[in-house]
C-alpha cells in the first residue's frame, strides 16, 4: 500500500509540474507582444527596425512619448475618451440594469417576446447600423459633438441579457418578504437586489469600459475635428502613408492600453463571479 501511495504521489507531482510548465509556456507567449510592445515604445527610431532585433532597448529613451504628445493633443484626445467611456459606462449600467430587472422580475403583457427581440438585436452586425445611426445623428446635429459619441453606446442589448440572467438566479422569496413589508418594486430593485447583483454589475462594467475605450468605427465615422478624437482614432492617425514611427505608435497604443489594465486589475475580485453568476438559466 505504501509504495502505491507514493508511486500516486510522484505521478500527481509529474503531471502537476507539466501543467505548471505549460501554463508558464502560455503566459510567456500571451506577455511576449505586450513586453515587445513596451521595447518598442522605450527605443529611439533608429533603433526600432535594426537587424538582428533588440528585444531590450539600448539605450532607453522617452524620446517617443515626448515627441508625440508635442506633435499631437494627446491631453485633449485622452480627456475625450475618458469622458465618452465614463458617460457610456454610466449609461450601459443604468439603463441595462433597470430594462433587466423588469423583464426578470415584473409581469407584463409579452415580456418573453419583447425580450427575445430585443436580445435578437445582437445578431445584427455592428457595421450595418453606422449608417443609419450617422444619419441620425446628422438629423439631430450630434456629429462631431460628445452627444453624436456618447448616444448610440449609452445602452447594451448584451448588458441587458447579462443582468437579466443575473436577477434570474435571485430567489423570489426576498421580493416577496419586501412586498409583504411594504416596499415598492422601486425599493426591492435599489436596495435588495442591485447589492446582490454586484459582481455581475462589475463584469458589465469592465467589458463595457473596454469596448467604448477601444471603440475605432464609430468614432471614426462620427468626428471630423481632431479636438474631438478619441484615443483609437488620434493613434490611427500617426501611421503614415510612406513612413510610419512605430516607437511613436506603440507608445501611444501603451498610453491607451494602462487605463484598461488599471481598471481590469481593480475590479478582477468580482469579474469570475460576476461571469458565474450570470450563466443562462434553463
Amino acid at each position: 500500500m505504501g509504495d502505491i501511495s507514493m508511486k500516486q504521489r510522484a505521478t500527481f507531482s509529474i503531471g502537476k509540474f507539466l501543467i505548471y510548465i505549460a501554463l508558464i509556456i502560455l503566459s510567456a507567449t500571451a506577455l511576449t507582444p505586450f513586453l515587445w510592445m513596451i521595447s518598442t515604445a522605450l527605443k529611439q527610431s533608429e533603433y526600432v527596425l535594426s537587424i538582428p532585433p533588440r528585444f531590450i532597448p539600448d539605450p532607453v529613451s522617452i524620446s517617443s512619448f515626448t515627441r508625440l504628445f508635442d506633435i499631437f493633443p494627446m491631453g485633449r484626445m485622452f480627456f475625450n475618451s475618458v469622458v465618452v467611456t465614463a458617460a457610456a459606462l454610466l449609461g450601459q449600467l443604468v439603463t441595462s440594469a433597470m430594462a433587466a430587472y423588469a423583464f426578470a422580475r415584473i409581469e407584463f403583457r409579452f415580456r418573453k417576446v419583447l425580450f427575445f427581440l430585443y436580445v435578437m438585436t445582437l445578431m445584427v452586425p455592428y457595421q450595418v447600423t453606422v449608417t443609419p445611426l450617422f444619419i441620425l445623428m446628422s438629423k439631430l446635429r450630434l456629429v462631431n459633438t460628445y452627444g453624436g459619441l456618447i448616444l448610440p453606446v449609452f445602452y447594451s442589448a448584451f448588458g441587458v441579457f447579462l443582468l437579466h440572467q443575473a436577477f434570474l438566479t435571485m430567489p423570489r422569496e426576498l421580493e416577496e418578504s419586501a412586498f409583504i413589508d411594504g416596499a415598492s418594486p422601486g425599493i426591492v430593485f435599489l436596495r435588495i437586489y442591485l447589492p446582490l447583483i454586484k459582481p455581475s454589475m462589475v463584469t458589465l462594467g469592465v467589458l463595457s469600459f473596454m469596448g467604448v475605450w477601444n471603440s475605432f468605427l464609430w468614432p471614426l465615422f462620427v468626428i471630423r475635428d481632431q479636438e474631438m478624437m478619441t484615443l483609437p482614432v488620434g493613434l490611427a492617425a500617426l501611421q503614415g502613408e510612406y513612413l510610419t514611427e512605430w516607437n511613436m505608435v506603440m507608445a501611444g497604443a501603451l498610453i491607451s492600453l494602462v487605463p484598461i489594465i488599471i481598471v481590469f486589475l481593480l475590479a478582477q475580485k468580482y469579474f469570475i463571479q460576476g461571469m458565474s453568476r450570470s450563466g443562462i438559466k434553463n
